[in-house]
């Protein structure tokens, strides 16, 4: 498929600058089959039923973005792509030139970093102190680059879900920002079963898809964790005729992963899965979740799901009503749709 064919014109004012006062005060387009329905985000108690599970990530957000100098003085900036050691991390470096092997940088706090080599267009460096307890000092938190104001105090509890436990990511599972408790309380008492995974979302997720032909793209790698026990969870809710509904794209993403071998069974590890139109579905029912950049990777994996031609019409209705989009906007909920020939290529 052409990359185009996932675009759509989105004003800029429809960009969420910041979250509502409510978490859960959003508005919500259902999308089923071809209906689409303008809702409420506390609606979704309407949506699922008796003996359905969700199934969230519970990744925390890391405050990412560090500032700090060269030797030379040169001011730059330092976002987080992973932790792959106690001091050790995969970065992105912003400055005016791009550091070679050995190059320190100075950190705020009196901390140092040291570049120890290129990987594609990130770094990976050494930390001269544990890093985790290092961020929670003196880091900032990353909002997206389309969030076009610093962030603030309050970003550091509201660009977080409420059931973050699993440090490690540098954006947030932005479905998730939706459910208080109040609403999480509200679906255990409709007798809807809540599991969770983690997937550390990365900074790649904002990474615009930039082949054409979208066939040849490569997706950025993610770690992930599906227990043994959320498998044997999904497997007891097929059984008794539940449906899996994923709560964000990054749960759909680490489900399918982990079920590429033919089912699912329990993984731990990287994945570059894309998922795409003809993507063959294992595990996944339904999904809660956001507005999508244009001809991103993510707005491709609800096309594959619930088909190209409804969600670009539902995208257009909710530009018309004026929803308003990506990680502090409003929400989708989708059920997944298989055209007369199946949903049976697989697309990795």
């Amino acid at each position: 498929m052409d990359r185009a064919d996932f675009h759509y014109d989105l004003p800029a004012e429809l960009i969420a600058q910041a979250p509502l006062e409510e978490r859960s005060a959003s508005r919500m387009l259902v999308l089923t089959g071809d209906s689409i329905e303008d809702a409420a985000f506390v609606d979704l108690v309407d949506c699922v039923e008796p003996g359905d599970l969700l199934v969230f990530n519970d990744t925390r957000v890391v405050p990412a973005r560090l500032f700090g100098s060269k030797v030379s003085g040169g001011r730059v900036e330092v976002l987080l792509e992973r932790v792959t050691g106690e001091c050790a991390a995969r970065v992105q470096i912003k400055a005016s030139r791009s550091p070679r092997p050995g190059a320190l940088i100075s950190l705020q706090g009196g901390a140092s970093l040291a570049v120890e080599r290129r990987h594609g267009g990130m770094f990976d460096v050494r930390f001269d102190c544990p890093i985790l307890p290092y961020l929670d000092r003196h880091g900032h938190v990353p909002l997206p680059p389309y969030i076009d104001r610093a962030a603030v105090a309050a970003d550091r509890e509201r660009y977080q879900t409420v059931f973050a436990r699993v440090p490690g990511a540098v954006a947030a599972p932005t479905a998730g920002l939706h459910f208080d408790q109040v609403l999480l309380d509200s679906l255990v008492r409709k007798g809807i079963g809540q599991a969770y995974l983690t997937l550390h979302v990365g900074a790649g997720t904002f990474a615009p898809v930039r082949e054409q032909c979208i066939e040849n793209h490569a997706l950025h790698a993610e770690w992930l964790q599906v227990p043994v026990s959320l498998c044997e969870r999904i497997e007891v809710t097929k059984a008794r005729g539940g449906r899996v509904v994923a709560v964000g794209t990054t749960t759909v993403r680490a489900l399918e992963t982990a079920a590429l071998p033919g089912s699912l069974k329990p993984f731990e590890g990287e994945s570059s899965l894309f998922i795409y139109p003809g993507f063959r579905f294992r595990v996944v029912d339904a999904i809660v979740t956001n507005f999508h950049l244009p001809e991103s990777s993510l707005l491709m994996l609800v096309a594959a799901f619930a088909g190209h031609d409804r969600v670009m019409r539902a995208y257009r209705h909710a530009v018309e009503q004026g929803y308003r989009f990506f990680s502090y906007g409003d929400a989708m909920f989708v059920t997944r749709f298989e055209s007369p020939r199946g949903n049976a290529a697989d697309a990795v």
